[in-house]
């Protein structure tokens, strides 16, 4: 496999500069993009030096810390567009770690039959993948679930709505794999050398858990948004009968 060096990687800078320039001339916000920049690759390289700690020093409760810390940090990211509000936090992490739980053990156990759960070579980057994804499809459907009920739709319609919404990312890359697309980890292992036959098989283990994943993370945080809205419902009824006969 053709090792990047740190030099030729700096070309990778024009992209962010490109965008940089068009935020800053429509938005005039270019730091956000440069400043997402800077620090992806700062979190990646700090990842990379902590990924060869772990596959050196495989360790249950290792592997198990970082999962935690990975989804809380998921769960926080996801509610970024109502702005971070907190009564959102709980569900979300109830969502995303129960999806991304069931869909890892699927892999991990059913379908590659690994011997050791935690090792970190394998659970990792799945469990990367996995909370990503399900993060995503979560945070689209809070976001149109709260603008849909906002807009007075019904509770049911705003529900149907946000979960569609929240599956648009995931059956477009279903559609479009393999006739526009090559996704990342098949990409990864066929320019290490794996057979692509075999890359096959993996990617499509990945884009079924990816779509379980996401699908399952979304309804199930919005069967616990639905559920706290209707238990809201007849409070405020009872205090509008209540205020009409006080009058």
């Amino acid at each position: 496999m053709h090792v990047i060096s740190w030099l030729s990687l700096a070309w990778c800078a024009i992209p962010v500069v490109l965008i940089a320039i068009v935020y800053a001339r429509w938005s005039g916000k270019a730091s956000e993009v440069l400043l997402s920049a800077a620090r992806m690759t700062l979190q990646l390289i700090g990842v990379g030096y902590v990924l060869v700690a772990l596959f050196d020093n495989p360790s249950p409760w290792i592997t198990a810390a970082v999962l935690t810390m990975m989804v809380c940090i998921a769960s926080w990211i996801a509610l970024r567009p109502l702005g971070y509000q907190r009564s959102y936090l709980k569900p979300t992490l109830i969502a995303l770690a129960s999806s991304t739980g069931l869909h890892l053990f699927i892999s991990l156990v059913l379908v590659i039959g690994v011997e050791t759960w935690y090792e970190p070579r394998i659970v990792i980057p799945l469990a990367g993948m996995y909370f990503a994804n399900t993060m995503n499809a979560i945070s689209l459907a809070t976001e149109r679930y709260h603008a849909e009920l906002e807009e007075g739709k019904p509770e049911p319609k705003a529900r149907i709505t946000a979960f569609q919404t929240a599956m648009i990312p995931q059956i477009n890359s279903l559609l479009a794999v393999g006739l526009v697309s090559l996704p990342g980890m098949m990409t990864g292992q066929i320019l290490s050398g794996v057979s692509p036959l075999i890359a096959v098989r993996y990617q499509i283990m990945i884009m079924t858990m990816v779509l379980g994943s996401g699908g399952c993370g979304a309804a199930l945080m919005l069967w616990q948004l639905g559920r706290a809205y209707q238990a809201n419902q007849p409070e405020s009824k009872g205090d509008n009968q209540g205020g009409k006969g006080d009058e």
